[in-house]
């Protein structure tokens, strides 16, 4: 190492090497973008200017498009104008902060989505205990303990990472900062690095993995049980894609993480990361709430009383904690299927 230079910042990878390749990309990753801030963005407001939708279920879910708005725009934003003006440099601060965040993000993803599982499985399975284990101090309480112990894993990485030694190549064949890619460009010992992303794989990703495995496992062998069959048929349609999200972004992230430190084609690693990163922020509200028919009719009314006052009356909109006009009553719970 004497005759290394230390690296003091990165040059991340670009979407592709042709600037009418690149652009191509960096609009459809936009598009990508905008899409999910729309589609969280709409269940974060819905959730909660309609007091109909006060239930633990889209507590949930807007807690998860609030997230899903910081995850998606921790990379792609910056990924899509670092192609477009090709400016690659990113320091070894900004690199530091995106890889806490990158994994702060991963982190809450995964355990809120097994949360929301566990939910439903109480609401579908314990029905008449629901009000009692789902209240709202517990899901308060589920919430901060996700974020806190993302906080600590995140933070953990995140300190084990930047204090290696880089003094090889500072190309990140990747287009945001993330712990692979550094580990494998770090010139120090990274037996600690790579034992501590294997035990939080088997504690965080594992575990939440099986408790959302089991809880629809239960979930689907209560909704057989159900002898209308239009319900069951709901059900299937309704945990499948949650089912192939959830396996989707595990999957990918597990091959990032945990592979074996190798050469691989670039295209590859950028894929994979575009699934684990960009995939599940994007199809989530696709999947959990604008399928639902309680968020469709909240939408809806908004929409009119937005009309309304700036169209008709010509004055402000103010909901003032009010719920929005003609209610549709206290939303039950759930249905058969969690989802109405």
């Amino acid at each position: 190492m004497t005759n290394s230079t230390l690296v003091t910042e990165f040059l991340l990878e670009v979407f592709a090497e042709t600037y009418e390749l690149r652009l191509l990309l960096s609009v459809l990753f936009l598009l990508v973008y905008l899409g999910s801030l729309l589609g969280n963005l709409t269940i974060v407001i819905v959730t909660t200017v309609d007091q109909t939708l006060n239930t633990p279920m889209y507590f949930f879910l807007r807690n998860l498009s609030i997230l899903d708005i910081c995850y998606v725009s921790v990379t792609v934003p910056n990924a899509c104008v670092n192609s477009i003006t090709d400016h690659r440099n990113i320091s070894m601060a900004g690199c530091a902060v995106q890889v806490f965040l990158v994994f702060f993000c991963a982190c809450v993803e995964i355990l809120f989505l097994a949360v929301m599982a566990q939910d439903r499985y109480v609401a579908i399975c314990k029905p008449l205990l629901y009000p009692v284990i789902m209240n709202h101090q517990v899901c308060v309480q589920m919430t901060l303990a996700s974020l806190l112990s993302s906080l600590v894993i995140a933070g953990v990485h995140t300190i084990k990472t930047v204090q290696l030694s880089f003094c090889q190549s500072n190309l990140i064949p990747q287009f945001f900062c993330d712990v692979p890619s550094l580990l494998r460009l770090s010139c120090s010992d990274t037996f600690n690095n790579k034992l501590l992303i294997l035990l939080s794989a088997i504690g965080v990703s594992g575990s939440c993995f099986v408790l959302i495995a089991v809880s629809y496992i239960h979930i689907l062998s209560t909704v057989l049980r159900v002898p209308v069959k239009g319900e069951r048929g709901k059900a299937f349609s309704t945990c499948v894609p949650h089912i192939v999200v959830v396996s989707l972004f595990l999957t990918s992230g597990a091959y990032v993480y945990l592979r074996t430190p190798v050469t691989s084609e670039v295209v590859q690693e950028m894929t994979l990361s575009v699934i684990y990163s960009t995939v599940p922020p994007f199809l989530n509200p696709i999947i959990y709430s604008l399928r639902n028919k309680q968020i469709k009719e909240a939408v809806r009314n908004i929409t009119l009383r937005i009309f309304y006052h700036y169209c008709v009356l010509n004055e402000p909109l103010s909901f003032g904690g009010q719920a929005p006009p003609k209610p549709m009553g206290r939303a039950p719970l759930y249905t058969v299927t969690g989802v109405t």
